[in-house]
């Protein structure tokens, strides 16, 4: 697994320079980089199209922007990072005096040597972001003000990768792609998607797993828009946020609580003895509260390591390469696939020998059981499958209430229904 954080850290890495929001090329150069290690449909949806309450916006690109002295100095530069510029600013030419220009600066007091993270998505403004230590140091004066951008009618950009799997039903993994360089929120979510999506994709799995890289909010609806016909397909989800910061895992339940998602959930964190925090939902975070929202209510949890704005760094400059760390994306990445696995295989069975308790030995189960080494506790499994196996109990409620290992119940479902004495 170390292979692997090291591999999502070098692409966080190629990510982490590119200036992305919720339109425009950076997106698309993302999608680019990500279509490299996973192939991606990729879709743009014309600005003015209509997404369910919301219409999409015009496309906004940027290719320079800066704050020069009388001397020429740059004092705040966009070429050194994408932060200091207000997302979706509009264009601007003009010397202004540093009281005027200060209407026009967000800076951290509280943190004088980081940049902020700001944006004006929806009303037109211009802006930058620098240290307040840089601001402190500017003397009175003019200066020549420079944000060389374009807001024109274009498109909105998102992609899906598909793993097909035996079912036609959906696990949606989600993930956003508007943020610029804040490399846990959102780039680590990003990369273990996309190695989440590679590990699938080398085995067979139940159900088809959808995952989708999109802009925050409207990245969501306009999904949701485009495919409300075929959204029952959706039985369960996960939304990818944060994945690579230093804190506990943390998952935060989906608007109903008690989806399937929900309780693999809890079951993986559970049995793996990380240390790990379950929260309520909230209509507040990423973009679980687009697919929970009531109209949907879709089985759509979020999972984090700290949670948005629970950490210092959070839309800074300080959420940079030094924050996230292979071994942290390694490990977010394991759980998503020590869950998936308990999904994948989570079904129903029904006993097909119901009456009194079947005799095993002359099917051969016990004999199958020779020389492991937990031979006890999958002869229980089956014991325990066999006796809740009456179409209403799933493999999970079996190994909840027996206190056994969620694989060994499975195998011990693989194991009867290959006999034929319970059925899916």
């Amino acid at each position: 697994m170390t292979e692997a954080g090291e591999a999502m850290h070098r692409l966080v890495e190629r990510l982490y320079p590119l200036c992305r929001s919720i339109t425009g090329d950076g997106v698309r150069a993302t999608l680019d980089i990500v279509g490299e290690y996973i192939p991606l449909q990729v879709h743009e949806v014309p600005t003015g199209t209509q997404v369910l309450d919301w219409t999409v916006p015009q496309e906004w690109n940027i290719k320079d922007a800066y704050i020069a002295d009388t001397a020429g100095h740059r004092v705040v530069d966009f070429a050194a990072s994408s932060l200091h510029v207000l997302g979706y600013s509009v264009p601007v030419s003009a010397t202004m005096p540093l009281a005027e220009l200060r209407g026009h600066l967000h800076t951290l007091p509280d943190h004088p040597a980081w940049v902020p993270y700001r944006t004006s998505y929806y009303k037109p403004d211009w802006g930058f972001c620098l240290a307040q230590e840089t601001l402190d140091a500017l003397p009175e004066g003019e200066y020549e003000v420079c944000v060389d951008s374009t807001l024109t009618d274009g498109h909105l950009t998102y992609a899906e990768h598909v793993v097909p799997g035996q079912v036609a039903d959906e696990v949606i993994v989600s993930c956003h792609v508007c943020h610029p360089s804040l490399a846990n929120d959102n780039l680590a979510g990003i990369a273990v998607a996309t190695f989440l999506a590679r590990a699938l994709a080398q085995q067979t799995p139940h159900y088809t797993y959808r995952f989708l890289f999109a802009p925050g909010t409207i990245g969501a609806i306009t999904w949701l828009a485009r495919n409300a016909e075929r959204v029952e397909r959706v039985k369960h989800g996960l939304v990818l946020a944060c994945a690579g910061d230093p804190g506990r895992l943390t998952y935060k339940q989906s608007r109903r609580g008690d989806a399937e998602i929900d309780r693999v959930m809890r079951h993986a964190l559970d049995a793996s003895e990380r240390p790990h925090h379950i929260t309520e939902f909230t209509p507040y975070g990423y973009d679980e509260r687009q697919f929970c929202s009531p109209g949907f209510d879709l089985g759509v949890g979020s999972l984090s390591r700290t949670p948005y704005a629970g950490y210092p760094e959070y839309h800074t400059s300080a959420d940079n390469l030094d924050f996230v760390s292979p071994e942290a994306m390694a490990d977010t990445l394991a759980l998503c696939r020590e869950a998936f696995a308990v999904l994948d295989r989570n079904r129903r069975y029904v006993n097909l020998s119901p009456y009194g308790e079947p005799q095993l030995g002359r099917r051969g189960l016990y004999d199958a059981l020779g020389g492991r080494s937990d031979t006890k506790q999958a002869q229980m499994a089956m014991l325990w499958v066999l006796s809740l196996s009456d179409g209403e109990h799933s493999l999970l409620d079996v190994a909840e209430r027996s206190g056994l290992p969620f694989d060994t119940v499975a195998a011990a479902a693989d194991a009867l229904a290959a006999t034929g004495l319970v059925k899916a």
